[in-house]
């Protein structure tokens, strides 16, 4: 068995929804400040393609393969309006941001937890 590196893609991923956390805080407490341009950071799939992560396949039905299975690029619409002042943060925006944070976070401590019981559960016997 190789080396497991959900941990680390974990605890990757929970670092990056703390500094977004941090920028779109930043944003919020700007929201009126004259000439204030809103901030966000690379999405956390740039930093993911960036860690390779070798898969087994022990059967060519097991994982199907091929130009259906290949990652497409998606556009972002980003739809900053700047108002009068300059200040280009958009609260409503900011909090949809913040309730992904949410959810996301949820979901990586779910499988966390999850995969933290397979693992016991293996070593147990």
């Amino acid at each position: 068995m190789g080396p497991v590196y959900l941990f680390d893609i974990a605890s990757s991923h929970a670092q990056w929804m703390s500094l977004r956390q941090a920028a779109i805080s930043s944003n919020v407490a700007n929201a009126n400040t004259p000439g204030y341009k809103a901030q966000d950071i690379e999405p956390f799939n740039k930093l993911l393609d960036a860690k390779v992560v070798a898969v087994t396949v022990t059967s060519p039905m097991h994982i199907a393969t091929g130009p259906s299975m290949r990652a497409q690029a998606m556009r972002k619409g980003e739809s900053w309006e700047v108002v009068h002042s300059g200040n280009s943060v958009s609260l409503e925006q900011e909090m949809l941001k913040a309730g992904d944070i949410n959810r996301d976070y949820s979901l990586n401590t779910a499988i966390v937890k999850s995969f933290h019981r397979m693992f016991m559960a293996s070593a147990k016997g």
